[in-house]
């Protein structure tokens, strides 16, 4: 083909990613682009991405999706952030809250204000200066301007969701937007002999889905990218022991927290999503220290209600490829990659995908410099994140083997160094491809014991009456904004309640 641009796009693999990508590329380029999805109902997806973070609505907005009749249809609950119970040792929770914490003075940055504070024993704990902090754990939701005070943030928010549903969604969607669906198991990939281009994937029954650009979202398999191209995948497990989920759905059960719950146990931890017609649950572990049917056994004694499914265990490797673009091949997904699902990424990923495959332009023949550039920046994403979750587990004061065994992990050098800087006097800055704020940074350093030494010029110049009535003054603000809320499950259900549990079907 002459030009550069890609005037056949063909997707490998449905579910979240597949269904997502469909519908984005649908919505931006449908008229000009004959876009085709190809799955098979006989292959299973993973289907455990129930929790997001809020890029997600920036996501529905630009395709137009009514926040509300997008809650109904996945079941889905609001999300002020994740709290991690027993990550630090048992018995020990914070929250990683989404939002702002505190309020800056002038070129001072809170943080330094509050650890000079929190040395002095003048400081409550750092997420009482949060609304989304405050307001998750009171069981609260708001959506919109402050009810008591102009000087109250907004409170920023993600979903919970069920995955399955939300595919199911955006496939109806996709194909609203003539994005034409191919039932069919892939069994042969055709590539032109002297590019090395794939050029069409063959179908059980002989069909023949050809196409200028291919994007694999075949999930851990990688059809296209790994098994077809053969790109090399950079294990991380040398950083990341867990190697092991089990997932189960159980009965919903009251109190609808308006948060994700992480919960460290011996080997590992477990994830707990609400969604409005029932809870998500997982167990992540690494199977050195821990067997499957431990694991399961585990997960199981660990619900809020009744499984609604026999449990399913998930094999995976931490890392990523070393090229998400190679030939006419995007690899998007648990294709491209793997992070354990700590920090609700795997969505975001996706989407993050999505937007630069559009900031690129989908192209089947880019200059060599475009490739490079795309790959440098999916790679240092991948990398950034892994180091906040490697953080996580790294700064642990709990005495269990496999916490022990991470104490011992090997630092990468981008995560060493942004550790040494905080220590010494609250410094953070984030990097261009950090998907994590400095409030973000802070509120999992503190909340695993990291303090600064000591203290900005600017905090210390601050005195000690001052600060500790400042502080005080910012926690009544915003502890008195959460008291007007309603909670979460009222607000659910005078807004977006979903139909019945038996009207949310795929």
């Amino acid at each position: 083909m002459d030009s550069q641009v890609a005037r056949s796009i063909t997707i490998v693999g449905g579910g979240t990613a597949g269904w997502m990508c469909a519908a984005a590329l649908g919505h931006f380029l449908g008229e000009n682009t004959r876009i085709t999805l190809v799955e098979s109902d006989a292959i299973g997806t993973i289907g455990v991405g129930e929790a997001t973070i809020p890029q997600i609505r920036m996501f529905n907005q630009a395709l137009g999706i009514d926040e509300t009749d997008f809650i109904r249809a996945t079941g889905a609950t609001f999300k002020l952030g994740i709290e991690f119970a027993g990550w630090l040792r048992p018995g020990h929770s914070y929250l990683h809250a989404f939002g702002d914490v505190g309020r800056d003075i002038g070129l001072g940055a809170f943080r330094h204000f509050w650890s000079r504070a929190h040395r002095l024993g003048l400081a409550r704990p750092l997420g009482d200066y949060s609304v989304n902090d405050l307001a998750a754990r009171a069981g609260k939701m708001h959506d919109g301007a402050p009810l008591t005070n102009r000087n109250v943030p907004q409170m920023p928010h993600a979903f919970h969701f069920d995955a399955g549903l939300y595919a199911a969604y955006l496939r109806r969607y996709a194909q609203a937007k003539g994005v034409i669906r191919e039932e069919g198991l892939i069994v042969a990939v055709d590539r032109d002999g002297a590019s090395g281009d794939v050029t069409a994937v063959r179908l059980a029954d002989g069909r023949m889905i050809a196409g200028d650009l291919f994007i694999d979202c075949s999930g851990l398999r990688a059809l296209l990218i790994g098994d077809t191209l053969g790109v090399g995948f950079d294990d991380w497990s040398h950083l990341l022991p867990a190697n092991r989920a089990v997932a189960v759905p159980c009965a919903s059960a009251a109190p609808l927290t308006p948060y994700t719950r992480s919960t460290a146990h011996g080997v590992g931890w477990q994830w707990r999503i609400p969604l409005q017609h029932r809870t998500g649950n997982g167990r992540v572990y690494c199977d050195a220290f821990l067997s499957d049917d431990e694991a399961t056994a585990g997960l199981l004694a660990n619900l809020d209600g009744a499984p609604l499914a026999e449990p399913r265990v998930i094999r995976f490797t931490t890392g990523c490829r070393q090229q998400a673009w190679s030939h006419n091949v995007i690899a998007m997904g648990l294709a491209s990659g793997f992070l354990e699902p700590l920090e609700s990424t795997s969505i975001h990923l996706i989407q993050s995908m999505i937007a630069r495959i559009m900031t690129f332009g989908p192209t089947c023949r880019p200059a060599a410099a475009v490739r490079d550039t795309f790959n440098r920046q999916f790679a240092d994403e991948m990398a950034r994140i892994r180091d906040f979750i490697v953080l996580h587990y790294w700064a642990n004061q709990r005495e269990e083997p496999f916490w022990q065994a991470c104490r011992n992990l090997p630092l990468p050098a981008s995560l060493a160094e942004k550790i040494a800087l905080f220590q010494s006097a609250g410094h953070l800055f984030r990097d261009q491809s950090d998907l994590f704020s400095e409030v973000g940074w802070l509120q999992v350093l503190v909340g695993q014991g990291i303090i600064p030494a000591t203290s900005h010029a600017l905090a210390e110049a601050v005195s000690e009456a001052d600060l500790a009535g400042w502080l005080d003054t910012l926690h009544a603000l915003f502890s008195r904004e959460v008291a007007a809320y309603p909670t979460h499950a009222d607000y659910i259900a005078r807004h977006c309640a979903a139909p019945s549990p038996k009207g949310l079907v795929a």
